[in-house]
């Protein structure tokens, strides 16, 4: 049964009281780094994120304890912690780098909440570990507040995803280009355990450790792979699976990640890793939110394919685990690899026709679709077009200006229009229904780089957090009307086209 804050009994009222079940510890030391966070000068609460703290029962008047943030850095304070920094590799931008790991990350311990789940506590930003290759292992205040809210603004989306504790500002400088305030993330996740966690093991001929990490992830995790035949197929089956949706979900709303390396990816099938993320202004399927990409390898468009290639890289990494026979081995992999595509292309279908406001299937479906992305290309906004075609009138030859104007090509609009308008009669569509259908799937709201960037200007330049607050509630609601904010559901400013995002923090 499900236990809620409501109930006293449960609440945690100090992080010290937490109940911590390190099982991730308790594996060979070869898995990771033991390591304690080191503090920033002047360590303060900038935020406190009171939804992600119910997921383990952690009261919202914790974060005005005095000694709130001296708790999470102290080990004196959390006695019962295990904090380490996780032993990793990866393909970073198609390359494999033998070995990774958390360089500004540390898991401070794992927390069992009342449903008995456990959930990862990660501080980053904390200092340098074993695997920070000569960095400082810092994070800044302003990718740290870009992770904060986007991570809210994703769960709030229905899109699986790391969640975000609080946000810590600090007096300390760190320096990049030129001197930043630094700051911490105290991020939440079932298991931070990626594809490059595996493909460590694969690659240093630790087999026997490979073994035990998918037996980690495969009890605690994902037990319904222990009940197949072979328990190793039926996790990649399940990642695989998990991978797709994601990827269609991220397509679906317009976000791209921009650094899909594998060592970025969730084997929960989470949104991991906030560095040079955007979502789409102006339609451009090949848009580059990553400054640092510059072959585009991880364009929005790519997205699905680097997706494909991830999963080939953690195949690999499975193979001594799924069949003594090599070649038998390749060969369900790579079988569960097409269903990857399979699943894919079924989810985006339904996604695509849920955007629409349809509720049946038809051929055509998905030129009608591709037709409409083709006249948004790199003149309509994404998020608002979407959300203004829940207001589309199936009566009418030609459509409210507002709605029209979106599109540089008008005539182009209208004939698809009455291609949309003769697919709604089809299925006898109720407008005022669908609209409202339309108007659960198609946000009014998502995080858009502009706002984050003000967000990150009041808190660098005056210490104002009070933006990052106003944003987490309006992110919190993002299909809801929510008049008294429209002006974040308005275009973009002209000066947003200047904000350059890459994977430096």
């Amino acid at each position: 049964m499900s236990l809620s804050l409501c109930e006293a009994d449960v609440a945690v009222g100090r992080v010290s009281d937490l109940r911590f079940d390190n099982v991730y510890s308790r594996l060979p030391d070869e898995f990771f780094h033991r390591v304690a966070p080191q503090p920033l000068r002047g360590a303060r609460l900038a935020h406190f994120n009171s939804s992600a703290a119910a997921l383990i029962q952690l009261a919202p008047s914790v974060a005005a304890e005095p000694d709130f943030i001296a708790q999470l850095l102290s080990e004196q304070a959390l006695p019962t912690a295990a904090p380490l920094a996780m032993c990793y590799s990866g393909h970073q931008f198609g390359v494999y780098v033998p070995r990774l790991g958390d360089g500004r990350a540390i898991v401070l311990g794992q927390v069992r909440n009342a449903d008995a789940q456990l959930w990862d506590l990660q501080l980053k930003g904390s200092g340098p570990t074993r695997y920070s290759r000569g960095a400082d292992g810092r994070a800044v205040l302003r990718s740290s507040i870009r992770e904060y809210l986007c991570s809210e603004a994703m769960h709030q989306l229905g899109i699986p995803t790391t969640r975000a504790l609080c946000l810590i500002a600090s007096d300390e400088a760190v320096y990049r280009e030129q001197p930043e305030p630094g700051a911490m993330v105290l991020r939440m996740a079932q298991s931070h355990v990626r594809f490059g966690s595996f493909e460590y093991f694969y690659h240093t001929g630790q087999h026997a450790y490979l073994r035990q990490l998918a037996d980690y992830v495969i009890d605690e995790f994902l037990p319904q792979a222990r009940e197949r035949v072979n328990p190793y197929l039926a996790l990649f089956e399940i990642v695989v699976e998990r991978t797709a949706r994601l990827i269609a979900q991220w397509q679906g709303v317009g976000f791209a990640h921009g650094v899909m390396n594998s060592d970025n990816m969730s084997i929960l099938g989470l949104t991991l890793d906030y560095g040079p993320f955007g979502f789409l202004d102006t339609y451009q399927a090949g848009f580059i939110c990553n400054h640092s990409d510059h072959s585009g390898r991880y364009a929005f468009d790519q997205q699905p394919y680097i997706g494909a290639f991830n999963l080939t890289c953690l195949a690999q990494a499975l193979l001594p685990l799924i069949d003594v026979d090599q070649s038998a081995a390749i060969e369900k992999l790579q079988a569960q690899i097409k269903e990857y595509w399979t699943v894919f292309h079924q989810q985006m279908a339904d996604i695509s026709r849920a955007k629409l406001g349809l509720q049946t299937q038809h051929e055509g479906d998905q030129n009608l679709w591709q037709s409409l992305l083709a006249l948004m290309e790199g003149g309509t906004d994404y998020t608002l077009a979407f959300r203004a075609l829940a207001g589309f009138d199936s009566s009418k030859i030609t459509q409210p200006s507002a709605l029209r104007d979106m599109f540089v090509d008008r005539e182009g609009f209208d004939a698809w229009a009455q291609r949309y308008a003769a697919r709604l009669q089809q299925e006898q569509s109720d407008d005022g229904q669908r609209a409202a259908a339309m108007n659960k799937v198609n946000p009014k709201f998502v995080l858009r780089n502009y706002m984050a960037e003000v967000a990150i200007r009041c808190a660098e330049d005056n210490g104002d957090f009070s933006e990052i607050a106003r944003l987490m509630e309006l992110l919190q609601r993002p299909f809801d009307e929510q008049l008294g904010n429209a002006h974040y559901a308005a275009p973009p400013p002209a000066w947003a086209q200047s904000i350059s995002v890459s994977c430096s923090s």
